[in-house]
């Protein structure tokens, strides 16, 4: 009988590597499509924004960041000429940020690099894994706003 490691297994370092690889591509494909500056948050805020304007303070709950961090990603979104920000007509208080047509055709570069990892992904794996992989992905979220956000991803197809 193989003797017991005593090194613990380092779960979290693997899956930050995945994540940091998983970031590059993004940035190398976004790269090649003419988009070289290619930001973490903007897959998720251009995403959240291609379905139309929102206040700042809801970008920040969606992206699950401080409002004063969502500014700052609008403001890169901005300086980019990827979104505009204005006052909202009904409480001068809000601030909406909302797509410009570059924000819409960057943000359809950026879904479509997603679509292409993911199917690379499952070419790479078979059915199985991507189930276990998924499985472990959500154990791993600890929190409940988390899990509540995962659950309505849909899993990898069962064959």
């Amino acid at each position: 009988m193989p003797a017991q490691s005593t090194a613990a297994y380092q779960f979290g370092d693997l899956l930050a590597l995945a994540r940091q690889s998983w970031l590059r591509q993004m940035e190398l494909r976004l790269a090649d499509r003419g988009y070289p500056d290619y930001r973490r948050s903007d897959a998720a805020a251009t995403r959240l924004l291609r379905h139309g304007p929102a206040a700042v303070g809801r970008l920040g709950v969606a992206l699950g960041i401080t409002r004063q961090a969502a500014r700052k990603v609008a403001d890169g979104l901005v300086q980019r000429g990827f979104a505009t920000l204005e006052r909202d007509r009904s409480d001068a208080r809000q601030v909406n940020v909302g797509l410009t047509p570059a924000g819409q055709a960057f943000t359809g570069a950026v879904v479509a690099v997603i679509e292409e990892l993911n199917r690379e992904v499952a070419r790479r794996a078979d059915p199985a894994q991507l189930a276990a992989a998924d499985a472990v992905l959500r154990l791993v979220m600890l929190d409940d706003s988390t899990r509540q956000r995962a659950s309505r991803i849909q899993g990898p197809p069962v064959s």
